[in-house]
This record gives structure tokens, C-alpha cells and sequence, in this order.
């Protein structure tokens, strides 16, 4: 994986708030499943299971105002910045208490308080729309780092390529996040690739471009760190590829028959949430029982999030003209 000079570490603490953000993300996921698993909520879902450090790491070393544009297996990365639970379960429920009062599904949740500002089910489109929060946070002087997640099928999209030539001629206050898991799709990521590193690509476009092992919190926070203050001192954009892999197909319900068995068992065998729970035991900076009280807290909230989705009212009839086109307004 790529190195960097004076690369920056994250201490005991940070990796203590790392691993509460993948576990927040971890049973938030297996939350969603079971209730789907159960008839309770009806919609499409897209897991990135095993791939819980790659927003953990990035959320824990941005502000709360910095921007976040993602995509439709991104539900991973606003739990990871820690959007409230009640208002992303209404969503996904389709109750009028979600934050599209019920109307955009998991595919368009929202949070600007946060900026968590966009979910969008086109691939690739993740990327023009942060360029253009970037874009306004460059005019503001407002000094907002915006990052875009995206996934190695998007690195194949017209929309990656004008937007990473855009942000580097502009020097755009942009992070480019690719979760490169090894599929597109269903589509093996050399059988539709032609190059071997996404992050190669970074070079025809005059910006730093990276290939980070997705899995290691250090090696995540070294890059995000170099990447964040790059942004935030005007000298503009970066990729980073983040290698991982996810462990469930690409919706739910597939049987993943294009994924390696042997490469998906050993995957699952080095998952970085029990690999890092064990590495903070190990090292001094949390002990069984404090990681027990975290877990049961993040699950309490969890069972009251998705009480109050499940039990959130439906929109009434008059919301389907709302929202759709500009209202008249007052003289």
C-alpha cells in the first residue's frame, strides 16, 4: 500500500472513537437485515458489511459541518457520522417522521445539519455534486472539506473523470473515496477494469492519488489526515482508493455466485471490527467491559431508533403533489 512521509497516527483515543463508529455502523446493518429478514420494511438493500473502516476512519477526522455526498450503499457512511437514528429508520420505513418525510427511501436520505447532504441511487453521480458544495465552500471561504464515496464500478462512469479533471483544475476542497471492493455490481473488478489501481488513475488529472488498505484504521487515518489538510489549505483534491471487501452480495438476496469462496472465507476471517475490538484490548486503550457498555448503549439506541421508524406515521395522500414543484409565492 501507498506510504507517506511524517504520516499522521491516530492514538488511543481516536481509535476507540474509530471502532464505536463501525460498530454503530456493524449493528445498524445487521439491525436493517433482521427487520427486512422479518417483513417489516420493504425496500432494496444494499449491505457494505466488512467494509466499516473506511467511513469510521474518514467521519471520526471530519467536522461536523464538513460535507458528505454518497451513494445507494451508503447508509454505512451517515451512521458513521453519526446521523440520528430516529429520522434515517423513519425514512427507510417510509413514515412522514423520515428525513424526506417518508418519500425518498434508503436510496435519498439526507441530513444537512450534519452535512450529510445527498444520497443518490446514479452511479457515479456522487462525484459532480460534491464539486459543486466545494465549489461553494471555496467561494465562502468557509474552509469545508467535501468528500465523495463512491465504488470501483463509479471509477469507470464519464461523471468520475469530468469531475476529478474539474475539482484538480479548480482546486477543489474534495476527497474522491473509492470503496474499491472488487465488484462492480456483480461484475469481477478485472474483468471490467483495465487498469490494476483505480488510484493510478489520480496522475492524468494532476492530483495525489492513493491505494490504502480499506481494512487498517492507521493506514486509513495516515491518508485521510494528509488528504484533509491538503483540502483545507486550497491546494485542492485527492483520491484514495481503499481497498476492502464486502462480505453479502450486491443486494440483498443474491447468492454472490461471482465471488471467489476461499477470497470471501478469508475476508470474513480478518473482519476489522472483531480485529480491532481485540487490538484495543491488547494495547490498553479499552477494556472488555467498557466495549461491552458501548455495545449495549449503540444497540439500545438501535431498538429505540427503529421502534420509533417502524411506528412513525405513513405520509397522507396530499404529500404525493408536495415537493415536486416550486410553490407560488406570496406578493
Amino acid at each position: 500500500m501507498a506510504e507517506l512521509s511524517n504520516a499522521a497516527k491516530p492514538d488511543g483515543r481516536a481509535l476507540v472513537d474509530i471502532y464505536r463508529r463501525m460498530l454503530r455502523v456493524e449493528r445498524n446493518d445487521d439491525a436493517i437485515r433482521a427487520t427486512l429478514r422479518r417483513g417489516r420494511l420493504q425496500m432494496p438493500y444494499y449491505s457494505a458489511r466488512g467494509q466499516e473502516v473506511i467511513p469510521a476512519t474518514i467521519s471520526h477526522l471530519l467536522n461536523r459541518d464538513d460535507q458528505i455526498c454518497t451513494i445507494y450503499r451508503g447508509i454505512q457512511d451517515m451512521v458513521a457520522k453519526d446521523m440520528p437514528l430516529k429520522p434515517l429508520w423513519a425514512e427507510i420505513a417510509g413514515r412522514v417522521d423520515g428525513t424526506c418525510k417518508g418519500k425518498g427511501g434508503p436510496m435519498h436520505l439526507t441530513y444537512p445539519d450534519m452535512g450529510i447532504m445527498v444520497t443518490t441511487g446514479i452511479v457515479g453521480s456522487s462525484m459532480p455534486i460534491a464539486n459543486g458544495l466545494a465549489w461553494a465552500a471555496q467561494l465562502d471561504g468557509s474552509k469545508k472539506v467535501v468528500v465523495a464515496y463512491f465504488g470501483d464500478g463509479a471509477a469507470n462512469i464519464g461523471a468520475f473523470h469530468e469531475a476529478l479533471n474539474m475539482a484538480a483544475v479548480w482546486k477543489l476542497p474534495v476527497l474522491f473515496i473509492c470503496a474499491n471492493n472488487g465488484f462492480a455490481e456483480h461484475t469481477r473488478f478485472e474483468d471490467g477494469t483495465a487498469v490494476d489501481l483505480i488510484s493510478k488513475r489520480a496522475a492524468g488529472y494532476g492530483m495525489p492519488g492513493y491505494t490504502v488498505d480499506g481494512n487498517d484504521a492507521d493506514d486509513m487515518y495516515a491518508h485521510v489526515s494528509a488528504a484533509i489538510e491538503r483540502a483545507r489549505g486550497g491546494e485542492g483534491p485527492t483520491l484514495l482508493e481503499c481497498k476492502t471487501f464486502r462480505f453479502l452480495g450486491h443486494v440483498l438476496g443474491d447468492d454472490d455466485f461471482y465471488m471467489d469462496k476461499a477470497a470471501k472465507a478469508a475476508a470474513m476471517e480478518a473482519d476489522p471490527l472483531p480485529a480491532l475490538r481485540a487490538r484495543l484490548i491488547a494495547e490498553g486503550h479499552a477494556t472488555e467491559e467498557e466495549l461491552a457498555t458501548l455495545q449495549a448503549a449503540l444497540e439500545a439506541e438501535i431498538a429505540e431508533a427503529q421502534e420509533f421508524g417502524l411506528n412513525s406515521p405513513a405520509p397522507s395522500l396530499d404529500e404525493l403533489r408536495k415537493d415536486v414543484f416550486a410553490q407560488e409565492m406570496p406578493a
